[in-house]
């Protein structure tokens, strides 16, 4: 499949602080999340990916074009920046009104774009409220009607759930995973490892402007060997179960809860290792209450690739 989004030997730097150093990515339709601590690289990226900056080396390219000096592709990408990018004094639908026009919209389909992406956002109601006025919440969700406002087919959010109350956190996940399925391309970034845990399991782990790794999590984390896994039972009899387990060659320790109900299990090999628990509790008769992996996560896997 022909790639959405491709980086070639892409460098970023400013003076002596590097932004982002020999990325070599390919990004394709879905939700793709870009996670990285503060300072990894991820804006820089971004910001190049929305033709704001020129790369220092290398090449990006969006539908098979160079993305920087190139404005007929404004029209198929959007970008949601961190910070605010709005003229303060304005009203958030005059604001939203520029920028359809901007686009490209006039007359009555600029204000049918404009009310649209201000209610897909929860802000319709107060379109006529200066801008600076906003909460820092509602702010985030003005910058994210201004990215969708023209139905982009890349849509680049850079943290678009900061400053955003728990209800709006819920909705813009659903809404970010309804663009996935509808086969647009999505990239969000975030150094919150569970917000993207919430929208997709395809992930770009990003550190010091370097790519660590880019796939699914839980191949990612299956491929990590010098790492045994941890799997997590409780169960009413645990010393039971240990006793089993301890004699098979694949699992390296077992140590218990202080619950009294529940071990957690270390192993080189969780496949083979979950195929022979299945068996124990059928032949043996166990009860088992719950089957947890904790480091079957993000966090986990991030904490793995940057030494942590």
């Amino acid at each position: 499949m022909t790639p959405v989004l491709k980086a070639e030997k892409l460098s970023k730097w400013y003076g002596n602080i590097l932004g982002i150093s020999d990325i070599h990515l390919e990004i394709g339709s879905g939700i793709t999340g870009l996670l990285g601590p503060n300072g990894a690289g991820k804006s820089t990226f971004l910001k190049i990916a929305a033709g704001q900056l020129k790369p220092k080396i290398g090449t990006l390219t969006a539908f098979g074009e160079e993305v920087f000096n190139n404005p007929r592709l404004f029209r198929r990408i959007g970008f949601c920046p961190e910070h605010d990018s709005a003229y303060m004094e304005m009203k958030a639908g005059e604001f939203i009104m520029l920028l359809a026009r901007l686009h490209g919209y006039a007359g009555a389909e600029a204000a049918e774009k404009s009310a649209k992406a201000l209610d897909t956002v929860g802000l319709l109601d107060n379109g006529d409220r200066p801008i600076k006025g906003y909460s820092f919440g509602m702010r985030q969700r003005l910058r994210l009607a201004s990215s969708i406002l023209h139905d982009p087919e890349l849509l680049m959010l850079d943290e678009p759930l900061r400053g955003v109350d728990p209800l709006w956190r819920i909705r813009i996940i659903e809404l970010i995973r309804e663009y996935g399925r509808q086969g647009r391309t999505v990239i969000v970034s975030s150094h919150i490892l569970p917000e993207i845990e919430a929208m997709t399991n395809e992930i770009v782990l990003i550190h010091q402007g370097k790519i660590f790794a880019k796939g699914d999590i839980h191949r990612i984390r299956g491929l990590i060997d010098s790492h045994p896994h941890q799997i997590s039972i409780r169960c009413p009899q645990p010393r039971r179960l240990a006793e089993t387990l301890v004699a098979s060659d694949f699992v390296l320790s077992v140590e218990f809860g202080p619950d009294g109900r529940s071990l957690t299990v270390k192993t080189g090999q969780r496949d083979l290792f979950f195929e022979s628990l299945m068996r124990l509790i059928a032949e043996a008769g166990l009860e088992v209450e719950e089957i947890t992996s904790p480091d079957d996560n993000l966090q986990a896997v991030f904490d793995y690739l940057i030494g942590k």
